[in-house]
């Protein structure tokens, strides 16, 4: 433990040291005030002989006469199976009135990068009982999955949903759910708590939540500490574990503010040039490993800038992860929930876990089907607004009607409505039944006798 008394600069949420020596990147501090009080920060760089220290809590208080004290330890977080259920703030405090954890073990925030030769490939279903997400942009075990909104979309309800609805189909397969809300304001945090303990899905999840009045230094922790329970019960208590983390722009806009304090030479609009790396960090933390019963699978939610998909948060979160899950506002404006687009939506994993013996062996080509017979009637509606109606021929006004009652029947569902796959399909050949049998390509006859409402006529 070292002490330094030598505090040239407060700048933001940034202290600055000089002449301090043997400190290293990531290390706790503790800076004591003249009034006594004593506020915890985070080694944030080090350069010749200065430090930058980052301050938990803020920096109100703190002179160029405090004192400094460097711990030798990096930020930990306590960990145990008893998390489940209970709701800390964006530092891993308790936030629910409850006692504090009893640690069964004391883990670095940072985590350990999965080895690639010892990652699973991702290959096992996981269903969210939403159609658009099931059918269309199948979510996998091990799966990196982000979610791309605009401001005013409910991403915040869909997330919930999700949280509370998310199940892998094997029975005795233990599964748990760890939120992560970054820089929400009280009214979101009122209500991702309160939901969660209306429907009981708190039970079998930890919540972190970071609200949007904490000092910015905390977003960059929350995530961590969030990933770091994960793999905690992934890997140490066998559950598969499902990260939601939301809104990655928050966090984002932390990492902006603290770039331009420590006068770092800013990159793609102000945002640091190791945003990326950054990122990756985080993303990567999603996976399966070889021997392990356990996984985390993450989706992570963002707020697109100005409904902008080129902006450096979702252009850069897109690189990473493994697809994208996107909501329109123009599906928002016909009321329509959830509103999401299947026709820019992906998941890059999708074809590992569906099939026979996972989901239904019609799934692909369902899927595909719907994703064709969607897009020409997406194509044939503007066209129509140019020639009228009446110039299309008939197959393509049953295209036309198919598009309305694809967006009508199988992309909004209820808040609370909870499909299972075998649900989802059968309305997805229900919605085929409406087009001719010569337009039905890309499934095959033998499954259009079988799952067809009374066959193909």
């Amino acid at each position: 433990m070292k002490e330094y008394k030598t505090v040239s600069q407060i700048a933001g949420p940034l202290v600055f040291v000089e002449r301090v020596s043997g400190v290293s990147y990531g290390e706790i501090v503790e800076v004591l005030l003249e009034s006594g009080e004593k506020k915890k920060g985070q080694v944030l760089d080090v350069s010749k002989e200065r430090a930058v220290v980052q301050v938990f809590g803020g920096t109100e208080g703190i002179s160029t006469a405090s004192s400094v004290r460097f711990l030798g330890e990096t930020l930990r977080i306590g960990l145990s199976s008893n998390m489940l259920g209970r709701v800390f703030n964006g530092l891993g405090e308790p936030r629910d009135g409850g006692p504090k954890i009893v640690p069964e073990e004391k883990v670095e925030i940072t985590g350990l990068p999965i080895n690639p030769y010892s990652r699973e490939s991702p290959n096992e279903f996981i269903q969210t009982g939403i159609s658009t997400i099931d059918c269309m942009n199948t979510l996998v075990r091990g799966q990196k999955l982000p979610l791309f909104s605009g401001a005013g979309l409910p991403h915040n309800q869909l997330a919930v949903q999700i949280a509370r609805q998310a199940k892998v189909r094997r029975s005795g397969e233990r599964f748990a759910v760890v939120f992560a809300a970054v820089g929400i304001t009280h009214e979101e945090a009122s209500f991702f708590m309160r939901d969660f303990e209306k429907t009981g899905a708190l039970e079998n999840a930890v919540l972190f939540l970071n609200l949007a009045d904490d000092p910015s230094v905390e977003r960059l922790i929350t995530p961590r500490l969030a990933l770091t329970t994960a793999e905690y019960l992934a890997y140490s208590q066998d559950m598969h574990v499902l990260v939601i983390i939301t809104d990655m722009t928050n966090y984002c806009e932390a990492l902006r503010e603290i770039s331009s304090a420590r006068q770092e030479v800013p990159g793609r609009r102000g945002y640091p040039g190791y945003m990326y790396t950054d990122l990756s960090t985080i993303y990567e933390r999603a996976g399966r490993v070889k021997g392990s019963k356990g996984s985390v699978t993450q989706i992570p939610i963002l707020t697109m800038p100005g409904d902008d998909k080129t902006h450096p948060i979702p252009d850069l979160t897109g690189y990473i992860t493994e697809g994208q899950i996107m909501l329109s506002r123009d599906l928002h404006r016909k009321n329509i929930y959830p509103p999401v687009d299947v026709l820019p939506s992906l998941s890059r994993l999708m074809n590992s876990g569906i099939g026979k013996g996972k989901t239904r062996e019609d799934h692909k080509g369902v899927a595909d089907q719907l994703y064709a017979s969607y897009a020409n009637g997406r194509d044939l509606r503007a066209l129509s607004a140019v020639v009228g109606e009446e110039a299309l021929t008939e197959v393509d006004r049953k295209y036309l009607r198919f598009a309305d009652e694809f967006e009508r029947r199988f992309v909004n569902q209820g808040p609370y409505e909870d499909r299972d796959i075998e649900t989802t399909l059968s309305l997805a050949w229900d919605l085929l039944s409406m087009l001719p049998e010569e337009e039905l390509k890309r499934v095959k006859k033998e499954y259009m006798a079988k799952y067809m409402r009374g066959g193909k006529k």
